[in-house]
């Protein structure tokens, strides 16, 4: 069922503000949900999660609009994290706001969006011209999505995984991934990559488990960590990587990953973002 969050933004009527607005960023304790998956605060894993921007823009000093592209790289271990839509209002707000230079607009997104996650966050702008253009059709691994399955459970079934007496490191995705907003209940589609190392985890159950999510109300970073929290603890690799990469919604895309490693990922669009 869809949380109920007094003061948040989400499911409300909408006053857009195109003034420089900081307080219109909402924060969201991320100790009561990792609590409920027995995380304590000693993290079993560590990672990111990477938002991109596509519509942000501001006024130089003489009044001409300038757009660029943003990524904010926001740690995992960061005692809040920041609720989409309020993050959307906020950049919004930066529309008709001037500013002498990029790198003074990065300073307010990197002092803001600190202040809100409760630890650093990376702010990087780039130039229109200074983008990158390949898009990734897919994750690049073994995917699932083509294996003849039936489904009929659409919340979270972590029974469905099971290990094999075989050791291997392999790097899987699916493409079917889908939970909804806690909130509002609109849907939040994905794509999950998973890399580990151990006894060799059964590709038909990893898949249903995967589509379990379908009808499950929970933010995009604590699916990621939900789903990383099963596999360790009904699978034990050694190794674990899962990460997932959001379908763009209000011109931001959200990509968070966990690992068990100092694992390194990059920061690729998929076609389907």
């Amino acid at each position: 069922m869809p949380l109920s969050h007094s003061n948040n933004p989400l499911g409300k009527k909408t006053l857009y503000t195109s003034h420089y607005q900081p307080h219109l960023l909402y924060s969201i304790p991320r100790k009561n949900k990792r609590e409920s998956m027995s995380v304590n605060q000693t993290l079993p894993f560590q990672g990111k999660d990477i938002w991109n921007a596509y519509e942000l823009s501001w006024l130089n000093a003489k009044g001409k609009p300038v757009v660029a592209g943003a990524e904010f790289i926001i740690p995992s271990e960061s005692p809040y994290l920041i609720e989409s839509k309020s993050f959307k209002l906020y950049l919004n707000s930066f529309n008709n706001t001037l500013f002498d230079s990029t790198t003074a607009v990065e300073s307010f997104l990197i002092r803001d969006l600190s202040a809100a996650a409760k630890a650093p966050v990376i702010v990087t702008l780039t130039p229109l011209d200074q983008a990158p253009t390949t898009i990734h059709q897919q994750f690049t691994g073994i995917s699932l999505d083509k294996l003849d399955i039936a489904c009929d459970i659409y919340s979270p079934h972590p029974d469905y995984l099971k290990i094999e007496d075989t050791k291997v490191t392999e790097t899987l995705y699916s493409d079917l991934l889908k939970s909804n907003c806690p909130v509002t209940s609109q849907p939040d589609w994905g794509s999950l990559l998973i890399t580990y190392t151990g006894r060799k985890i059964q590709h038909e159950g990893l898949l249903k488990y995967i589509i379990s999510f379908r009808n499950h109300h929970e933010f995009h970073e604590q699916c990621v960590e939900r789903i990383f929290m099963d596999i360790m603890h009904n699978c034990s690799p050694q190794k674990l990587l899962v990460y997932a990469r959001y379908t763009r919604r209000g011109g931001l895309d959200i990509n968070p990953y966990r690992a068990n490693y100092d694992a390194v990922v990059e920061n690729v669009r998929l076609w389907r973002q």
